[in-house]
């Protein structure tokens, strides 16, 4: 897998789930976070070589607040899960919750990611955090303070990421809750980016997206193509519009490249090319909501400006399906240099014939510009680049 993302230009090459402790199903293993002997019998480093040699970083997944019954975390110390004495402790996904308000619970968890990421070298941790709490006791402590261990478990989370930070500068950190929760600016101050949501559906994906950007920038959000049909939906997407979905934000891909023919390596590979030349307008620049994908709507289209010096633009635009013989709605972009010469560039679509090579800002937004989309599931991607500005 590692070789055939790296085909396609990919940076970061994460491992998922599966590879700690005795983590043979989802039942074993989460708190035991040592590599698994048997799956890697010398450790992570010669993955981690293999990976660094293809030109890439290696990343991990991670569930730190979580344990397994079956785990030598579990059976070791019981009473450091969250519980009520006498009640029963409720299992969710196979797991249970760490009581991190705990002093001893929060040196764990601190000293076991430390040593990961000093042993190997590690850019990047997927911080997921899968089930909520129940029985959030805390028999340690008096009965009057127990209520104090919603407030200490995050403050205890906030410390041990901001150690880790401290002392491994260059770590980037995900935080992943159950899909899109734990989003929140008090995460933000410690983490790089988010998850928004386990569905990946690249329809579903524009209105996700369109409620995350009245909050958050794009460079803050992740977004992945995934294999088609979705899970969610069963719905069938072509590559090219799994990708631009995903292109609005931060892109990454979690399809199962085996699975994968030549032609879509192919176009992987270009859409890959062309998200790293406009990624720095799309993930920092200025957003521009320009047709929304809420109320049914059968379009959608959003811009980005450059917001240092407005020298470029990209515009995506999305068809659900064309009704009637209708055509795409005529565009009309924003924040442009009214007095700047702009040159227009299909990346993905097809303008329309009478389409100018290059205007003016002011003809962009007040002319607009007419795509050429139909059909069901369709997407553009154009760039507009001021002449003369590189």
């Amino acid at each position: 897998l590692a070789e055939k993302a790296a085909r396609i230009g990919v940076e970061r090459f994460v491992m998922d789930d599966g590879w700690f402790g005795q983590r043979t199903s989802d039942h074993a293993g989460l708190g035991d976070w040592y590599v698994n002997p048997v799956k890697f019998p010398h450790g992570l480093k010669p993955l981690i070589d293999k990976v660094h040699s293809l030109g890439m970083d290696f990343g991990l997944w991670v569930e730190p607040e979580m344990v397994n019954r079956d785990s030598n975390l579990y059976r070791a110390p019981p009473d450091w899960v969250l519980n009520f004495p006498g009640r029963p402790q409720t299992e969710e996904r196979n797991q249970h919750v760490l009581n991190l308000a705990r002093a001893d619970v929060r040196a764990y968890v601190y000293a076991s990611l430390d040593k990961l990421v000093s042993t190997y070298d590690i850019a990047f941790l997927k911080w997921d955090y899968n089930r909520n709490w129940s029985e959030p006791g805390w028999p340690a402590v008096a009965s009057e303070d127990e209520k104090k261990v919603y407030v200490a478990y995050v403050v205890n989370l906030y410390g041990i990421l901001h150690e880790l930070r401290a002392k491994h500068p260059k770590l980037e950190i995900e935080s992943c809750s159950g899909g899109g929760a734990r989003v929140d600016l008090g995460i933000l101050h410690f983490t790089d980016e988010v998850w928004p949501s386990d569905n990946t559906d690249p329809f579903d994906r524009l209105s996700i997206q369109n409620g995350f950007s009245y909050a958050y920038s794009p460079g803050l959000v992740m977004a992945w193509v995934t294999d088609s049909p979705n899970w969610v939906n069963n719905r069938s997407t072509s590559l090219e519009y799994r990708f631009l979905s995903a292109m609005q934000v931060g892109l990454g891909i979690g399809a199962n490249l085996n699975k994968w023919s030549q032609e879509d390596f192919q176009t992987a590979q270009k859409l890959v090319n062309q998200y790293k030349q406009i990624r720095e307008t799309v993930q920092n620049g200025l957003l521009y909501r320009l047709i929304s994908p809420l109320g049914g709507s059968e379009f959608s289209a959003t811009e980005s400006v450059a917001s240092d010096d407005q020298h470029r633009a990209v515009l995506f635009a999305f068809l659900h399906s064309s009704q009637m013989g209708h055509a795409f709605p005529r565009i009309y972009l924003r924040g442009l240099d009214e007095q700047a010469t702009y040159r227009v560039q299909a990346m993905d679509g097809q303008l329309a014939g009478q389409t100018p090579v290059s205007a003016s800002g002011a003809f962009w937004m007040r002319n607009g510009i007419q795509i050429d989309l139909r059909g069901d599931f369709q997407a553009a991607a154009i760039v507009f680049q001021e002449e003369g500005v590189q």
